[in-house]
């Protein structure tokens, strides 16, 4: 491993990192010839907008899935929607949903009458369990989880709160392809489960999404929602109330994937799996060299349970700044991009309920703000705000897509050059916003 320079690269020393990095390293997703060929299929026999492509797609993703069904999207919010119609959310109901999540979770609910409620995330970033009986009501109609960064959240713990109130439980699994809980695969808890497939994902299909469900009910409400070439009779076999209306999209939409996707879908299928244990295999020795560090914990899963990290989608860090005297995030983060290069942020997602859409927004023009239409029950009641903790004690980490030992352990030094040197850093900091938290350069007072 290279030896340490303590002098830190922010404030004039030489940084960790100042040759080129193998563009291999965190190149994704892995295209190759195989993928080319099935795109070019596709582009040469002009069925972007075609069936049989993707209806192949979505029969290999149900098998690799383990349910009955998977229906695919032209994105993972279009997917979310359908899900959110497919369970029967409608106006006056209520959809629990983790507050530091992807706005695509849950934005939508509004988009039928229902509003939103926030519940708190735990020490791993996810929904807190102990937070949910909290949220919920009479108008209670579903309970949006997300395995946020890859993290499975706490099933043993979820599912019997859904079974005690006869809640619709949906799984968000954007963030955790193919991930397991305990041996069981993420997606299948849920009475329906949806996820993106955009080229940023750990599942990277170009741009698309997915539905898996093993409700027959719930399959045929989500195509009958945005699929107006398979809302028939050729495909509606048991929703007879869905019948009267053939040929038109319940949702006033068109879902469908383009076939392009599709077929880069199918064979990254195919190698998806060993890819992630790779990925897995990259991250957990990373982090197994900064074992000890003060300042900084993995955000991982003890595989030994059975659990994984799938893709180890958007990797993150947990800040611990009374271990580094009271350094902010935001300098510790700056000191990392100067020794190790602009890779590592703070904050991830900001918290939902923060943002002014879901504080004033009036979608539906009715003289209310959704998320607060409903006399019985504000929402926006202090006892539903995210832990600032939580919120703003967290930093990317590169996420490594092969395992290169070498290059691993440079990134890790650089880590802990900036945490065993930290009192550099001390004075000079700038002030960080109470609720701090960022994604794709957007903060939560936006």
């Amino acid at each position: 491993m290279k030896a340490l320079d303590t002098r830190l690269a922010l404030l004039g020393g030489t940084p960790v990192i100042d040759t080129p990095v193998p563009e291999s390293l965190f190149r994704w997703p892995i295209m190759t010839q195989e993928d080319e060929d099935a795109a070019l299929d596709v582009i040469r026999r002009g069925a972007f907008s075609g069936l049989d492509v993707t209806e192949k797609f979505q029969e290999e993703f149900a098998a690799w899935q383990g349910t009955r069904y998977a229906l695919a999207f032209c994105n993972g919010t279009a997917a979310l929607t359908a899900a959110m119609f497919a369970v029967g959310l409608g106006r006056g109901d209520e959809i629990i949903c983790p507050t530091k999540t992807y706005w695509g979770s849950v934005a939508q609910s509004m988009y039928f009458g229902a509003a939103p409620v926030f519940c708190n995330v735990d020490e791993h970033l996810s929904i807190d369990p102990d937070d949910i009986e909290r949220c919920i009501t009479p108008r209670t109609k579903a309970l949006m989880i997300v395995h946020y960064c890859g993290y499975p959240c706490d099933m043993d713990r979820i599912m019997p709160i859904v079974k005690k109130y006869g809640i619709r439980l949906i799984e968000d699994v954007s963030h955790a392809q193919g991930g397991l809980y305990k041996g069981k695969k993420l997606g299948t808890f849920g009475d329906v489960s949806a996820m993106s497939l955009m080229s940023g994902k750990s599942f990277a299909i170009g741009e698309g999404g997915m539905l898996v469900t093993d409700d027959t009910r719930i399959f045929e409400r989500a195509m009958a929602y945005g699929h107006y070439e398979r809302f028939n009779a050729g495909y509606i076999k048991e929703s007879e109330d869905l019948k009267p209306y053939f040929h038109i999209p319940l949702g006033g939409i068109k879902g469908r994937v383009n076939q392009v996707s599709s077929a880069i879908g199918r064979v990254q299928l195919k190698y998806y799996d060993a890819r992630c244990a790779e990925i897995r295999k990259a991250m957990n020795y990373f982090w197994d060299l900064l074992e000890g560090v003060p300042g900084i914990r993995p955000l991982r899963v003890d595989e030994s349970t059975g659990s994984n990290m799938a893709g180890w989608y958007n990797p993150q860090g947990i800040y611990v700044p009374e271990e580094l005297g009271g350094l902010t995030v935001g300098r510790f983060c700056e000191a990392l991009r100067a020794e190790v290069g602009n890779i590592v942020w703070d904050g991830a997602n900001f918290c939902l309920h923060t943002h002014n859409y879901f504080k004033s927004f009036d979608i539906d023009h009715s003289g209310t703000p959704a998320r607060i239409r409903y006399e019985d029950r504000d929402v926006r009641a202090e006892d539903s705000l995210c832990d600032p903790s939580l919120t703003r004690w967290c930093f990317s980490v590169p996420w490594f897509k092969h395992f290169d030992k070498e290059w691993i352990e440079t990134y890790a030094l650089g880590f802990r050059k900036v945490a065993l040197n930290f009192e550099q850093l001390i004075g000079g900091e700038k002030p960080e916003k109470a609720m701090g938290g960022h994604w794709y350069g957007f903060t939560n007072e936006q």
